[in-house]
């Protein structure tokens, strides 16, 4: 890519944030949409292709420029993983991932824990992982069993992640483990490097999408790492694991919006090209209609996305419930308007040559993490409620 995205000054102008948006819509044609079925059909993990998104300052988008970042807003973020993901939706969510694992150390860390991975994260040159959910703690996040112990300057962590993105590609890995009573006050979060002894992966799991990202276990056995490792202080993991949640579900919203985006556009030029019973698919009132709902929701879901990316730019009081909002309604949207898109195009939807299949396999799984869809319900019932 010609152009590097820089921090601005202020807040991006609508000529400056256009420009942006170009460069990420260019890098994307031609860095991720050529090759997005091979990587899919391979289960291959693009390293160059990444780190090429880290020149372009895509593996810091809200990380500060001292160390590397982009310094964009949240609301500038979005349009960015919405465009990353038309060129393809697995690989835009994974660089979502690793820029939560960057925002996290960037905002919670100490000076020398951002000084030692913010540079090598920013520019892609390594990757982070988010290491929260274990095999029998999935929605019930408070309750992980992954202990970490305190011995003299140490501690020592004995667990299993499980689902973890990047897991064995990444060269940093953020672990919540308990150092205290049951419940999420005491959780703390640890920096774990991928060298420490103790520390293995299971296989890499055989997914129904998302294919082109690793997703393993993550094996804690006995791994020990310096006190000075502990992101936060102890018993503020839980916190800062939610905190950083919040934006990623606005990220993982935005990559729905890109996939389905892609789906709809891909749906519109076959019913054109199409002929069935002596008329093209696109003059039958029964298409008609339903492109025309698909694009509705499509709008309306990229509204309820650009509202609560700048909530969370304001820092606004009920920024995590618009979060969780923006997160179930786009990815339940964006999952049936890829959906309806491959029945638009019939039998031909189905083939893996169509890319269509493929969309819908990966936006299927943006309805499960970053908190399932049920939990975004009880996170927006309990505001509303106050409890």
């Amino acid at each position: 890519m010609s152009m590097t995205i820089t921090t601005p000054s202020t807040a991006l102008s609508p000529d400056e944030r256009a420009a942006v948006i170009d460069a990420v819509r260019d890098f994307a044609a031609a860095e991720l949409t050529p090759h997005a079925l091979e990587w899919d059909e391979q289960k291959h993990f693009p390293r160059e292709t990444l780190h090429r998104a880290g020149e372009l300052g895509l593996g810091g988008i809200y990380v500060r420029e001292d160390v590397g970042g982009t310094g964009l807003s949240r609301s500038d973020a979005a349009a960015i993983f919405e465009e990353l993901a038309v060129g393809d939706p697995a690989i835009a969510a994974y660089i979502s991932i690793h820029n939560m694992v960057a925002w996290m150390i960037d905002t919670y860390g100490t000076d020398a824990q951002r000084q030692e991975w913010l540079p090598l994260l920013t520019a892609m040159d390594g990757f982070g992982s988010y290491c929260l959910t274990e095999p029998g703690a999935g929605s019930d996040a408070a309750a992980i069993a992954t202990s970490a112990i305190r011995d003299g300057d140490e501690f020592v962590l004995t667990g299993v992640k499980q689902f973890i993105s990047g897991a064995g590609e990444a060269s940093v890995y953020i672990v919540m483990a308990r150092t205290g009573d049951p419940g999420a006050r005491g959780i703390s979060a640890f920096l774990v490097p991928a060298d420490t002894t103790g520390l293995s992966f299971g296989a890499n799991e055989k997914k129904m999408g998302w294919n082109a990202q690793p997703t393993r276990q993550v094996i804690l056995d006995e791994v020990r790492v310096p006190a000075a490792n502990l992101l936060g202080s102890e018993g503020q993991g839980f916190k800062i694991a939610m905190s950083a949640l919040d934006g990623g579900r606005i990220n993982i919203a935005a990559c729905s919006l890109g996939g389905a985006q892609w789906a709809l556009d891909r749906a519109i030029a076959y019913v054109h090209e199409r002929f069935t019973f002596g008329e093209p698919l696109a003059e039958k009132q029964s298409v008609v209609f339903t492109l025309a709902d698909l694009a509705t929701e499509l709008r309306a879901a990229r509204a309820l996305v650009r509202d609560a990316a700048a909530a969370l730019d304001a820092k606004a009081p009920d920024a995590s419930m618009q979060c969780a909002m923006a997160k179930r309604y786009a990815t339940d949207a964006g999952f049936r308007i890829a959906n309806e898109a491959l029945q638009l195009h019939g039998g031909y939807g189905y083939l893996h040559d169509y890319g269509i299949e493929k969309v819908v396999r990966d936006l299927r799984v943006h309805q499960i993490l970053e908190g399932t869809n049920e939990i975004m319900r009880v996170i927006i019932g309990r505001e509303l409620l106050g409890a």
